[in-house]
């Protein structure tokens, strides 16, 4: 087909070069301020265009104190004024429930201690003189508490 000389080949712009090579050739990258529509080609466009990629990317502290400046002073005071008095209760709430559980706990370990102790106490007493029993009167003797029978007494049936 290419050599045909009746068929003519003709080149029509799609309107796609004129777009250039990247969604980044802004004026603000491209540099000297040229454009794509200053009837530079877009390769002579894309040597000029600085690379920012060597540069640091912004932190999160930098963005907020930038974005401070959209904002009138009285809203930027009442702001601070409101994180510092909720950072201020936090804190205080938080104080006061370490001093509340501190209390809490002492004071019931004050109080239940000795309970707690005497029923041990109680309990180890108990044993001893069960093993005590088993000792002297013999494994049957240790399941009867205070001489009653093991086991009641079932009552007699009737014929």
């Amino acid at each position: 087909m290419d050599s045909d000389p009746d068929i003519e080949i003709v080149d029509k712009d799609s309107g796609m070069s004129s777009l250039g090579d990247s969604k980044d050739d802004t004026p603000e990258r491209v540099a000297g301020g040229a454009s794509a529509t200053s009837g530079k080609s877009s390769l002579e466009v894309a040597e000029k265009v600085e690379n920012y990629d060597d540069e640091p990317d912004e932190t999160l502290s930098e963005r907020l104190w930038g974005l401070t400046e959209m904002f009138p002073e009285p809203v930027r005071n009442v702001c601070g004024s409101v994180s510092d008095f909720s950072v201020a209760t936090v804190k205080n709430v938080f104080q006061l429930s370490c001093n509340a559980s501190w209390i809490f706990f002492t004071s019931s370990m004050i109080l239940f201690a000795p309970v707690i102790f005497e029923t041990e106490r109680a309990q180890m007493e108990e044993m001893q003189r069960t093993q005590q029993k088993q000792v002297l009167l013999g494994p049957g003797s240790a399941m009867s508490s205070g001489g009653a029978p093991a086991f009641p007494a079932l009552p007699p049936m009737a014929r």
